[in-house]
């Protein structure tokens, strides 16, 4: 597991914890991730480095995280394969593109990723980009938009990296609702199509986790349920992570067929 957490002084790390079984997890003494001190990346991880997505792909893991500096927040990306060493391998986004994914699979022999890029215009909807070298991406297209009045009418981002299962890509995702008392973060749910990720097969009406207990209603930032990772058991099960008022690590578990079910059985227009 790869975790965000903050020094003392409010600048953000990435740590690392390892498990057995999911459940109990060993802090590494030492973070996995910190702000690079010389070149490039140094100049754009000054003010720290977040929310860290991982994605097992061509015998290697790449880490997409974002990296904030006073230019903004834009994404990096990292390459390990045994969470010892790390490899910086480019800064993916331009300022104010985050919450970047990428599938494990290559489409035509493209890579492939969703994102979201910061804009009233379009506001806060989920992109999918190609890149032919993981380094340069283009190709984009805006592919879920939040919804009007509704759990997620604020903005959206992607969460996990997508799931592969027999009916297409699971995409779990963050929406975001704006009340008096401030915004509540909750988890939705939708399916590309596995060959062409753009189509998107159906977008839950229906969130399906929002803040309830005690330290995800109240912490550092209260009412907030935001995944970065879910793993897919054999069985069916799904076993999700996700922060809880950016305080804690939560998980639970569920089954990916109850979460595509939700995608047919009470679906909502993607844009």
């Amino acid at each position: 597991m790869l975790f965000r957490s903050h020094l003392r002084n409010g600048r953000s790390i990435i740590g690392l914890a390892r498990s057995d079984d999911g459940l109990n997890f060993q802090v590494a003494h030492e973070p996995f991730i910190t702000p690079a001190r010389e070149g490039l990346f140094a100049e754009y991880e000054e003010f720290g480095v977040e929310d860290p997505r991982i994605c097992n792909m061509e015998g290697s893991y790449l880490i997409t995280y974002s990296a904030y500096s006073r230019h903004g927040v834009r994404t990096g990306l990292a390459r390990t394969r045994d969470f010892n060493v790390l490899e910086r391998v480019a800064l993916i986004t331009q300022a104010d593109c985050r919450n970047v994914v990428l599938f494990p699979e290559r489409f035509g022999g493209r890579f492939g990723r969703l994102d979201r890029p910061h804009s009233e215009i379009s506001p806060w909807s989920i992109w999918l980009s190609y890149s032919p070298d993981l380094i340069h991406w283009g190709d984009s297209r805006v592919v879920i938009k939040p919804l009007s009045y509704h759990w997620d009418e604020m903005k959206i981002g992607p969460g996990a990296t997508p799931i592969k299962t027999e009916k297409g890509w699971l995409n779990i995702y963050h929406g975001v609702f704006k009340t008096m008392d401030g915004a509540v973060y909750r988890l939705g749910v939708a399916l590309h199509d596995l060959r062409d990720p753009a189509r998107v097969l159906g977008v839950s009406d229906d969130w399906i986790l929002q803040p309830e207990d005690p330290w995800e209603v109240t912490g550092y930032v209260h009412n907030v349920v935001f995944t970065c990772g879910a793993v897919a058991e054999e069985d069916g099960t799904l076993r999700l992570y996700w922060g809880g008022a950016d305080t804690v690590v939560c998980t639970g578990t569920t089954t990916i067929e109850a979460l595509i079910d939700l995608c047919f059985s009470r679906p909502r227009k993607p844009i």
